[in-house]
């Protein structure tokens, strides 16, 4: 999987999701923003100056041998033709006495060279919406 490194983001790159994100459908588009001093975790932030902003993190941070399976009509439909061409990340969630969790079941895949992104449901793996994070 990939590391922040190789995902290549200068500060800030925007990110299209055609059908939004699960529950926030309305919102097409994100600014993807990297802080060094928060890697490997990134944000994806409303631009439209909405104080919205998702706790993302490429999976491979947290589960080294996670491989989702793009099915062929998301595949298609992101132009991914190869497992290269997209750059994973999953939503991280805070919860309260700080500890956190990631959705694996529902990674949002993007193209790399379009930036053109959708969330998937993987419908069969066994990849917990709530897979804890734990420290190092």
């Amino acid at each position: 999987m990939s590391s922040v490194a190789e995902i290549d983001i200068a500060k800030t790159l925007q990110v299209q999701l055609p059908l939004g994100l699960l529950g926030f459908e309305p919102i097409k588009t994100y600014s993807l923003i990297a802080k060094p001093d928060q890697e490997p975790f990134l944000w994806m932030s409303v631009p439209d100056g909405e104080d919205l902003a998702f706790l993302v993190v490429p999976p491979s941070f947290i589960l080294p041998d996670y491989a989702p399976d793009l099915s062929d009509d998301d595949a298609d439909f992101l132009e991914i033709r190869h497992p290269d061409d997209a750059l994973v990340l999953n939503i991280v969630t805070l919860r309260s006495g700080g500890a956190a969790t990631v959705n694996l079941k529902g990674p949002i895949m993007i193209n790399r060279h379009t930036m053109i992104g959708k969330q998937v449901v993987l419908s069969r793996s066994d990849y917990a919406i709530q897979h804890p994070i734990r420290s190092a």
